[in-house]
């Protein structure tokens, strides 16, 4: 403890002091305090000068830079510091293991008795809605419309993930050019990456050189529960599926992990096109998965505030009322970023409509966010 003069008036300083103000501070992988989780080790306090030594879970998180933010604002607004130090280290094997209890689910009662146990967001009782986004056919921008989706609910507010269900095509780690960005693994915990306010979990992550995956359906549901059993979620309010195009044997994985997945069906505006999606969308109906309704992409290309149809006009209405299900957007064509990004800024005309589809999700399902 340290008594400081500050505007006037003698102003103590004390180690309770700086962890109230760091318990503030959040891990921006599992949403809880790093007081809580002992990222703190040491404060040492010299007159108004305060140093912190933060733990990292590994040297190279790439999220150190938003943690070092956060706690320099946190000491900032502590009475009687007038100046500060931060020094970010790195947990040993024996801090990852008491930092992964720490955020490690609870265990289900059935585990207790012997049987395996069930992740979070597979239980009866989870508070996570379900979306897969499916397509007839690949090149219609499944994947893209599923991450402009999720971003978009992300900046409603609502806590997001993205499984990028499609194993052999998977391309969410492009769209988002996470570069060389990986899961973070803590005592065998994969933390999933974030972008945009979105976890995400890709096959790309644990494919080197592009290297294809050369798989046969047994293997694909595999790693497809591991995204579920493995993966630190955390609380979701909703999570989004980007499946394989057509009714192949992921999609059959999922209608029986997620009895209670809705879905959102992807086409374009050519009729071969939405013939093919209507067969995703029938099996949907089949397997008493809710489908929420049909967004059209390349709808139109707009110049000089006139709409140019060049992939004909149509198509996912017709699709829509097929399936008996709502349109609920046409997205035109559009580059998203110079930078090869695949999202949408906000202001662009395809980030409207985004926004506005976002909308229409969640009170189709009745999304709330899960308080924290």
């Amino acid at each position: 403890m340290e008594v400081v003069e500050y505007g006037g008036v003698h102003v103590m300083i004390t180690e309770q002091a700086i962890l109230d103000a760091l318990r503030e501070v959040e891990d921006p992988e599992v949403h809880k305090s790093i007081v809580e989780l002992d990222m703190v080790k040491r404060i040492d306090i010299q007159g108004d000068h305060v140093t912190v030594e933060v733990l990292l879970t590994v040297a190279g998180c790439p999220l150190r830079n938003k943690i070092e933010e956060d706690v320099r604002a946190a000491l900032a607004a502590v009475s009687g510091v007038k100046s500060f130090d931060v020094i970010l280290g790195t947990m040993t094997e024996e801090d990852r293991k008491k930092f992964a209890d720490k955020i490690r689910p609870k265990q289900d009662p059935l585990q207790l008795l012997g049987q395996p146990q069930t992740p979070p967001l597979l239980r009866e009782d989870t508070k996570t809605q379900f979306v897969a986004v499916a397509s007839g056919k690949g090149g219609v921008g499944k994947s893209t419309v599923t991450a402009n989706l999720a971003v978009a609910l992300a900046r409603q507010g609502y806590r997001v993930g993205v499984i990028d269900a499609d194993i052999y095509g998977f391309s969410l780690p492009n769209i988002f050019q996470l570069g060389d960005r990986k899961p973070t693994l803590v005592d065998n915990l994969l933390m999933p990456v974030q972008e945009e306010g979105v976890k995400i979990i890709s096959m790309g992550f644990f494919v080197h050189d592009n290297n294809p995956v050369v798989w046969r359906g047994p293997m694909l549901g595999k790693m497809l529960r591991n995204f579920f059993n493995e993966v630190y979620w955390g609380d979701l309010d909703v999570l989004l599926l980007d499946l394989p195009p057509g009714t192949g044997d992921v999609a059959l994985d999922i209608h029986q992990m997620l009895p209670k997945s809705k879905e959102v069906i992807v086409t374009t505006p050519q009729s071969n096109a939405t013939e093919v999606a209507a067969r995703a969308g029938t099996m949907a109906l089949r397997t008493d998965h809710e489908v929420l309704g049909v967004i059209e992409n390349m709808s139109y290309f707009e110049t000089n505030g006139e709409k140019h149809y060049i992939f004909g006009q149509g198509g996912g209405e017709k699709l829509a009322r097929e399936l008996e299900a709502e349109m609920l957007g046409q997205i035109p064509l559009g580059v998203a970023t110079a930078s090869g990004s695949g999202i949408f800024a906000k202001d662009t005309i395809q980030g409207q409509v985004f926004e506005e589809m976002a909308e229409r999700l969640t009170e189709k399902i009745g999304l709330t966010k899960i308080s924290h």
